[in-house]
């Protein structure tokens, strides 16, 4: 690292964020003791926490902790306690405006299997072995946050709208990024869109063929988002790096993380102009919040991709992943995970095994 002063902001959010989150800074606090780091850390208030306590959903002051820190830890926003709220006060309007804000156009979702979990998934093992793949979804465009968008009254009945848009120059920034991360791995691009039937995935994929003259080492072929779907599934080592929009993004990284066994397998890094944010892709799980019973492991693997691409300490990543790896080859499982044979512990205590097995790997570098 440049400097040995990081600051980060803790947005721990809703239902299993907090306990997920709390085994995340575990893993930082034991890398900065062995590293001699300095890690400040600023807490704020997010989703439907903020709700309850502000009444809306990100607070300017939980803003302006995210924009003054070198990256943002987001554990989860969500729950059925909110599910009624007007469209403006829901949760998940607070992940859309720090995307936003914090200028977060490109997310990167790995999907790979650890050797100990292959049993774990639903398809067969000589399906998913040696699945290595990256989802780079386009995070601040497309139908999400198009206009126009409402409801209104049409020959008598309600009709809600959409709009989904996009940009020439969203889209090369995207390509741009899912190229140079192909640059740095298995040199494969494969885009995603539905450009048979619309007109703003036809854009896109004459956008993405401009971007790939600029890549010759890189090959580059184009799937229908249906067709992609099914692909996933049927033979996910295919797949290097795969490039979408934004809603076609969060739908494949979502199916995508389930190759692994796991949705709780999955970590996440939204990249852009300035602070990045890491969170696990698993969402906030009220079902059993507070049951001591969660993953962490999504949560532990963004802070490996937290080392990797905003402190440029691959090495330490690395190590995050190996620490992981060497408690699950031992037979340790979540619930999520269990599976005859092995050791079911709890949330914490997974974090507790992932520590022990990080600090002596960092003894032994």
């Amino acid at each position: 690292m440049e400097k040995n002063s990081k600051k980060i902001a803790v947005l721990a959010g809703d239902g299993i964020g907090p306990e997920v989150v709390i085994e995340a800074l575990k893993v930082i606090d034991i890398i900065a003791k062995k590293r001699n780091l300095t890690i400040h850390y600023t807490h704020g208030l997010v989703g439907g926490a903020a709700l309850d306590a502000c009444e809306i959903p990100l607070p300017d002051d939980t803003l302006r902790i995210a924009l003054e820190s070198d990256v943002v830890l987001l554990g989860a926003v969500g729950g059925p306690k909110w599910e009624s709220n007007p469209h403006h006060l829901k949760p998940e309007q607070a992940l859309l405006k720090l995307r936003k804000e914090l200028g977060l156009f490109a997310n990167v979702r790995p999907a790979q299997i650890y050797p100990p979990l292959i049993g774990a998934s639903t398809l067969k093992p000589e399906v998913v072995q040696g699945i290595d793949l990256i989802v780079m979804r386009e995070l601040t465009g497309g139908i999400y946050f198009g206009e126009p968008k409402g409801k209104r009254i049409e020959n008598g009945e309600t009709v809600a709208f959409n709009t989904l848009i996009y940009a020439t120059s969203e889209v090369e920034r995207i390509a741009r990024a899912a190229f140079e991360m192909a640059l740095k791995r298995r040199k494969k691009v494969t885009s995603v869109d539905k450009a048979n039937v619309l007109d703003s995935s036809q854009l896109w994929r004459d956008m993405v063929n401009q971007v790939a003259r600029d890549y010759p080492e890189v090959s580059l072929n184009h799937l229908y988002v249906d067709n992609c779907a099914m692909q996933l599934v049927r033979n996910p080592r295919q797949f290097d790096v795969i490039l979408t929009g934004n809603m076609f993004g969060d739908i494949l990284s979502d199916e995508a993380a389930m190759l692994t066994g796991s949705i709780g397998m999955l970590p996440s890094a939204s990249l852009g102009e300035k602070t990045a944010l890491y969170e696990p892709v698993h969402g906030s799980a009220p079902d059993i919040a507070g049951q001591g019973i969660c993953n962490p492991i999504a949560m532990i693997a963004s802070v490996g991709m937290l080392f990797k691409y905003s402190f440029d300490e691959p090495e330490l990543a690395d190590t995050i992943e190996a620490a992981i790896s060497k408690v699950l080859t031992d037979g340790y499982r979540t619930q999520d995970l269990n599976e005859a044979g092995k050791e079911t512990v709890s949330t914490s205590e997974m974090g507790d095994l992932i520590v022990d097995a990080l600090s002596t790997e960092l003894e032994q570098t």
